[in-house]
């Protein structure tokens, strides 16, 4: 017997629309482990950045994540700063350098790339895309044509990312 249904052998991309010093964002850290230790490489998580003008750091956080990312550690350091966003509140820039140290990054690099601007164009195209597609705060999550919003309430949201994902993952519309 044979089943006829599609095998979906590429991932599942679910876009994170997040900004590196929001308390919001920390707080859905877990759900994001979460999916990424459910699913491994079945789902596809990008960090899309939208930083929020109240928060004067965001910017330049999003910079040095791509900066970390070009040194092969973007989540680590992502989830590294989220971890203290206080902490970025109150520092900055010196304080983005000094996670980059902890991780092992080439820190003078990472700190360079925030003073050349070599990563504004992505987080500015990640904003621009976000604002065209309606988020208007973080967490907000795109997975499947769905946006799904986390910056009232992470209540559900991970179950409801599950179902749209095992969805598309069985070949199926979710």
């Amino acid at each position: 017997m044979s089943d006829s249904s599609p095998v979906r052998t590429d991932p599942v991309v679910l876009d994170v629309w997040c900004e590196l010093q929001c308390p919001d964002c920390r707080a859905a850290l877990d759900d994001v482990r979460a999916l990424r230790a459910r699913y491994g490489d079945r789902l596809d998580v990008r960090l899309r950045h939208f930083p929020l003008e109240r928060h004067k750091h965001a910017f330049a956080a999003a910079q040095a994540a791509e900066e970390a990312q070009a040194q092969g550690k973007g989540w680590p350091y992502v989830e590294a700063v989220l971890e203290r966003v206080e902490k970025l509140d109150r520092e900055g820039e010196p304080f983005l350098v000094e996670v980059a140290r902890e991780l092992g990054l080439d820190a003078e690099e990472l700190d360079t790339a925030l003073i050349d601007g070599r990563h504004i164009l992505i987080v500015d195209a990640d904003q621009a895309e976000g604002k065209a597609i309606g988020v208007t705060g973080t967490p907000t999550y795109v997975i499947g044509g769905h946006r799904l919003d986390g910056g009232k309430s992470q209540e559900g949201l991970r179950e409801r990312i599950e179902e749209i994902a095992d969805g598309l993952l069985a070949g199926e519309d979710a």
